[in-house]
């Protein structure tokens, strides 16, 4: 069976990596999408250039939770079968998008809704040291998660993902900045998916990559997180052990 995959890659002033990651990426996925997040730098030019591929422009700079949600619009209004996000900041592979789209469909016919890239299952030869606070918060994160829904992750923050798109239908994404992965963990989980980690290389090619504002404060960064991920369990009416809350 011949499936229509997409694959996207959210943007916003990535002058410096686009011509080098774009061209791998369409070398892997026949579709592919660019959503540019308001981008002030030569991005937008860069992109009118290119042949061959979707692009998606917010005028204004909405986030990163944002132009992912807006690639899981586009994905569900074409028709795919399935979308893959990757960043373009060289952290991701372009030449394993084919193997996370394969584990969304098993050969034994098992359901998988999300396929999620962790930088923390396997060691790989040349592997980066992780900036300290973001592994640090990383791992607080990932281990709240699993202790109080049964998961299994690794990585919270991978942004290299495969989804099956019958599963993006069920996501309400509203958190437009970078805890959007957590209100959507909290989803999955509401909703039951089954999600399957993928082993990638962990790669920081800038190690002093800002987050914005107040969000560089690694405290300030975390309360964020934990605001996201309890307002998240109460509307989806989540207590701490995967029940229904009872407050």
């Amino acid at each position: 069976m011949t499936r229509r995959v997409l694959t996207a890659l959210p943007v916003f002033n990535e002058e410096r990596h686009l011509l080098e990651v774009l061209p791998q990426v369409r070398a892997h996925s026949q579709d592919v999408l660019v959503v540019d997040d308001g981008s002030s730098d030569r991005t937008p030019l860069l992109l009118a250039e290119t042949d061959g591929i979707h692009v998606l422009r917010h005028e204004t700079n909405q986030g990163y939770g944002a132009a992912l949600r807006s690639a899981f619009q586009f994905a569900i209004d074409g028709g795919y079968d399935a979308l893959v996000t990757i960043d373009c900041d060289g952290q991701h592979e372009p030449l394993l998008i084919p193997r996370l789209v394969e584990r969304l469909y098993p050969e034994d016919g098992a359901t998988v809704d999300i396929v999620s890239g962790s930088r923390y299952l396997e060691i790989f030869p040349g592997d980066s040291a992780p900036p300290e606070q973001r592994r640090r918060i990383n791992a607080q994160i990932t281990a709240e998660l699993n202790r109080c829904f049964g998961l299994a992750l690794t990585d919270t923050f991978c942004g290299f993902k495969a989804y099956r798109t019958s599963a993006l239908r069920k996501f309400d994404i509203t958190e437009t900045g970078y805890a959007m992965p957590l209100q959507l963990w909290i989803q999955a989980v509401s909703q039951q998916m089954t999600i399957v980690e993928f082993p990638v290389p962990l790669i920081y090619l800038d190690e002093t990559r800002s987050f914005g504002g107040s969000l560089d404060d690694a405290a300030q960064r975390l309360a964020y997180y934990h605001e996201v991920l309890q307002r998240e369990m109460r509307l989806q009416q989540l207590g701490c052990g995967g029940g229904e809350s009872r407050d």
